[in-house]
């Protein structure tokens, strides 16, 4: 982490074209304190099954590697994500999977922030709660509070995508600020 700025890499769990946690994500630059820059992960959609077999046979795929040296140099990750029958996308468990598996395990040490925007009222909780399991068994340094878990996300977002509710605006920015601070204490160690 350089002392003037935060490079955070930007994890969507959605591969939807109009999805509301990559809507999220575009939102963040405006709503973050100043020096941090965001910075889109590798397509996830593009990682194959996890398979034991083909890591043993030829290692990881490239694109698990792509993802896995990108969290590498970011200062911190941060997921957006939906939940899937109260849980983590499949496209997204995959590719922490994946990544867990590569030498000198990215995640390891990584400071996350989650969030999640979803249509039901809770907003995604289910999903945040499983994903916090599995990350803190690779032992990320997972962000705790303020939370952010947009539920609705209808009445939220408009039709092209801005988050136009100025509550969870606040949220975000505040989640934000938090998450910087907790990242540079990390880096500080």
């Amino acid at each position: 982490m350089d002392r003037d700025g935060m490079n955070i890499l930007t994890l969507c769990g959605s591969i939807r074209a109009r999805s509301y946690n990559a809507a999220l994500i575009r939102a963040l630059p405006k709503l973050a304190p100043g020096g941090i820059a965001f910075t889109p992960a590798p397509l996830i959609v593009n990682i194959p099954h996890f398979d034991a077999d083909m890591q043993q046979a030829s290692g990881p795929p490239a694109v698990a590697v792509e993802l896995g040296n990108a969290i590498r140099e970011a200062d911190g990750l941060l997921i957006a994500s939906p939940e899937y029958n109260y849980s983590i996308p499949g496209v997204l468990k995959n590719a922490i999977d994946w990544v867990s598996r590569l030498p000198k395990q990215p995640l390891a040490g990584k400071p996350v922030l989650i969030q999640s925007v979803s249509m039901g009222a809770v907003g995604g909780a289910r999903m945040q709660h499983h994903l916090r399991q599995v990350l803190v068994f690779v032992d990320s340094l997972v962000f705790a509070r303020p939370e952010v878990m947009i539920g609705a996300a209808s009445s939220k977002f408009d039709d092209a995508g801005e988050l136009t509710d100025d509550a969870t605006r606040d949220l975000v920015r505040a989640q934000l600020a938090g998450f910087a601070s907790f990242a540079k204490r990390l880096a500080q160690r």
